[in-house]
């Protein structure tokens, strides 16, 4: 019987243009060999299993071969093969894990005085550099930086911010990528074709997600499904083999929160549980599934989604269910949930708790939307805003508040265009019927303000916070039109935030007794739960 070869060993890349997810690095090893340009040192860092030490086979084989072919190595001279085969004199090998001390690098430091046996470059690859101890590291720097004309070092690690700043500054640095979904899929599917099995795309996508940007990562996952299914495989049968989440119990999630079926949400706890997953495998899979939604509705595209075609236009449907508040929302309630597995010791209980509050929970409304819908049903009424509910000893509605009072100086000049603060204070219930009528969202602010006076036809107002004071700023231009439409004169606005530590005016008028039996709430607020129905959460 033959031996087995893995597929990650039997179909490694023997050129530079298979080599995958990474041509910004072999793009620029071809140059530099094409050109004479050819480093002493480099360094590639990266990801495990995107192709740092592959490269570096492929960069000592091309450097060495007798017969290169556009800068590629015809693996076929006795070379290549050599070095093919793990047998070169002429490469070496070195594993930084287990070769770390000062004295392995003492006697590295004596092997490269000697010439290459056959090729043109002694060639030192050294894998997982980060783990060499920081006396190994200093034993290095003087051969590193001033090295023989034969000697070439290929330095490997996933962890390039452990090596020191020394090595770095010798070495050219090639941070290799991690490799995208569908370039994966690409190298799978190339692959079975060569091995003559017949795979589903559905399949293909889900082993190259569980490569999670490592190729060697899906190709193991890919050998362990084969080993199982032969060669007919099936996303059903990968599900089984690995024991995944479906991606279907994604979708039934959120099918549960545009329902409301809490009842539904502990059922889909209990088939996770029964079926022997892992909780926080599950709780990361819903992470995925709720940033898919989230790129669907704001970008409106699913370019940016690592899925097959057929779940991609799936999250562009969904995603019109959900908004983006209530996407973000969820994505935090996960985000909690997953941090509090760690510790609970009742972990179906903390699941179940908080799938439950994901799908019970009210859908989010934008409260720009909300201020303009309140305005548009004061606009449908008559020009008046809606009126509040009788209370329960129908007692008529309150009837509209009198003027601020004002404070000006008998001496005090007559402001800009014959209207000072009096007059402006005679016509102010006027004027806030008038935007009562046109923009309920800004009364509030300005039913509540006080007017401080007119100088140089600029209206003074208090009010009593920062957000009153910005949201009269954003509409000066409208209030501007609404006082000149009433005083026939134009005049500009300048709110100033009121209270006794800043010296200003203390708003002194009686307060409503229909809005304190209502709770004291903000008239805004009043109006959403009289209109919208909207509840406190």
């Amino acid at each position: 019987m033959s031996e087995y070869v893995v597929t990650a060993r039997k179909y490694r890349p023997m050129r530079f243009e298979e080599v995958t997810g990474q041509g910004h690095v072999t793009t620029t090893l071809r140059n530099a060999m094409a050109t004479k340009r050819v480093a002493h040192a480099y360094l590639f860092g990266g990801p495990r299993g995107v192709g740092k030490t592959t490269t570096a086979r492929l960069l000592a084989k091309a450097v060495n071969c007798s017969a290169p072919v556009d800068q590629n190595p015809d693996n076929t001279c006795e070379s290549c093969r050599e070095i093919t085969e793990g047998r070169s004199f002429d490469v070496l090998e070195i594993d930084g894990a287990s070769n770390r001390g000062v004295e392995e690098i003492r006697n590295l430091r004596e092997s490269v005085r000697y010439a290459p046996a056959t090729g043109a470059y002694k060639v030192y690859i050294i894998d997982e550099v980060h783990m060499l101890t920081k006396e190994a590291f200093n034993a290095l720097l003087k051969t590193l930086e001033e090295p023989p004309p034969h000697v070439l070092f290929i330095f490997a690690t996933t962890e390039v911010n452990k090596v020191p700043a020394t090595i770095l500054s010798r070495c050219q640095r090639f941070d290799f990528r991690r490799i995208r979904t569908e370039e994966i899929a690409a190298n799978l599917r190339a692959i079975a074709l060569a091995e003559g099995l017949t795979i589903e795309e559905d399949a293909l996508h889900l082993m190259a997600r569980r490569g999670d940007g490592s190729l060697r990562d899906a190709q193991s996952v890919f050998d362990q499904v084969v080993a199982l299914c032969g060669t007919a495989v099936t996303r059903a049968k990968i599900v089984e083999a690995l024991n995944l989440v479906d991606q279907e119990v994604y979708f039934r999630m959120t099918d549960l929160i545009r329902t409301g079926d809490t009842r539904g949400g502990l059922a889909l706890v209990d088939d996770i549980m029964t079926g022997g997953h892992d909780l926080r495998e599950f709780l990361s899979g819903l992470t995925e599934h709720f940033r898919n939604l989230l790129v669907a509705k704001t970008t409106g595209s699913t370019l940016l989604i690592e899925a097959a075609d057929v779940y991609r236009a799936r999250y562009a449907a969904e995603a019109e269910f959900l908004s983006v508040a209530d996407l973000l929302r969820l994505q935090r309630l996960v985000a909690g949930t997953d941090s509090a597995l760690r510790w609970t010791t009742q972990p179906r209980f903390r699941l179940e708790a908080d799938v439950v509050q994901m799908i019970a929970l009210p859908r989010a409304k934008d409260v720009g939307e909300l201020l303009e819908r309140l305005d548009e049903l004061a606009g449908r009424q008559g020009g008046h805003p809606p009126s509040p509910p009788p209370s329960a000893g129908d007692r008529p509605a309150a009837q509209p508040r009198p003027a601020a009072p004002v404070t000006q100086s008998p001496a005090a000049p007559r402001p800009h265009g014959g209207i000072n603060a009096g007059e402006l204070s005679s016509r102010w219930n006027e004027f806030l019927g008038e935007v009562r009528t046109r923009k309920i969202s800004l009364w509030p602010a300005l039913e509540n303000a006080v007017l401080l006076g007119v100088e140089q036809g600029i209206v003074r107002l208090g009010v009593s916070d920062e957000f009153q004071a910005s949201l009269i700023l954003k509409n000066k231009d409208f209030i501007g039109e609404v006082l000149q439409k009433i005083l026939n004169v134009r005049l500009g606005v300048r709110p100033e935030v009121s209270g006794g530590a800043q010296g200003g005016t203390v708003d002194t008028r009686f307060k409503d007794p229909e809005t304190e039996s209502q709770g004291g709430d903000h008239p805004v607020i009043a109006a959403m739960k009289r209109e919208l129905g909207a509840e406190p959460i």
